[in-house]
């Protein structure tokens, strides 16, 4: 594939919604240790946003930068790797589309330890909604959470994507779960995805309800009412910055965290081979549906683009290449 070239988008520095395009670029040239993959459908998501608008001018970004931190595809070429090519694979995190080129492409070379074998009937738009949004989703519930059957989860600002993979998860698996948003129109929304008990969040939940384990999305902004809302023995994980704030300024542990509870926070940069194919059997197993938005095909990328930037969508937007 050395002389064959692909369709991608490249940013050189901040790029608005209306300055992404597609150019066309080299297919990678596959090295040792790493998969060369054809890519079938990626989903957008929040920090491929944050990056085009404003962390691309970092000096540890390296540019130009094909964004892009998940996707969905066969393998073209598996290097001296133990994959095969056509095998269906996905890939997530770990550096793609911030240290070396990610996902808005044709083609994406992929070092072979974030590359991960599924085996699945699930369609490429299902399975390019479900990677890094269901892994986090996934890894803060029981990783982070320890979650258990027949226990009560918070959802606080369930209402993105991240929120429904969460409640659909811990419904599969027998809890409760009482989730918010801060939007009275977006209630209904929880219902349909499957939650016991929509909330609207009006900034104070204490007093209102007592959970066995939060997952918080807001962030930081609510973190310390948040930590409140769970039983002595209860755990809040932090994975979501919704709220746009990112620091707990003037933070206290000792009189801050209610005695008793315990705070956690996940990090979705080191998914495992053993975790991945746990969670897409379980996704299959339970028949979930991952909510989508939109589908866009490559072409009209800049569209699903603009629509993420400018919000008033619910679920996942999904590009099949």
């Amino acid at each position: 594939m050395d002389n064959l070239t692909m369709n991608a988008v490249v940013l050189n520095g901040i790029t608005s919604a209306d300055d992404v395009k597609i150019t066309q670029c080299k297919i990678p040239e596959v090295v040792s240790g790493w998969v060369l993959i054809k890519i079938k459908a990626f989903g957008l998501n929040h920090s491929e946003s944050i990056l085009r608008l404003s962390e691309i001018n970092a000096d540890y970004i390296q540019k130009p930068i094909i964004p892009g931190i998940v996707c969905a595809g066969e393998v073209a070429d598996a290097s001296d790797t133990n994959f095969k090519i056509g095998q269906k694979v996905v890939a997530l995190m770990g550096g793609m589309g911030r240290s070396y080129n990610g996902s808005y492409a044709q083609y994406a070379l992929i070092p072979a330890d974030h590359v991960f074998a599924v085996d699945t009937c699930l369609p490429w738009v299902k399975l390019g909604a479900i990677p890094e949004t269901y892994f986090t989703a996934w890894g803060s519930l029981f990783e982070c959470l320890n979650l258990k059957p027949a226990e009560t989860l918070l959802v606080r600002g369930a209402t993105c994507s991240l929120g429904y993979a969460a409640i659909q998860i811990a419904k599969s698996y027998g809890c409760r779960v009482i989730a918010t948003t801060h939007k009275k129109e977006k209630l209904q929304l929880l219902d349909e995805v499957g939650a016991d008990m929509a909330l609207l969040d009006e900034g104070i939940l204490y007093g209102k309800i007592k959970a066995d384990k939060a997952l918080e999305l807001v962030g930081p902004k609510t973190l310390r009412d948040t930590m409140r809302c769970v039983k002595r023995g209860g755990i809040v994980c932090n994975t979501g910055i919704l709220g746009g704030v990112y620091y707990l300024n003037g933070f206290d542990p000792i009189k801050e965290i209610p005695n008793g509870v315990y705070l956690t926070g996940f990090f979705s940069n080191y998914p495992s081979a053993s975790v991945i194919k746990e969670m897409v059997a379980f996704i299959e197993k339970h028949n979930i549906e991952p909510k989508i938005a939109k589908v866009f095909h490559f072409d009209d990328i800049k569209e699903a683009v603009k629509l993420q930037d400018n919000g008033g969508f619910d679920g996942k937007i999904v590009i099949e290449v």
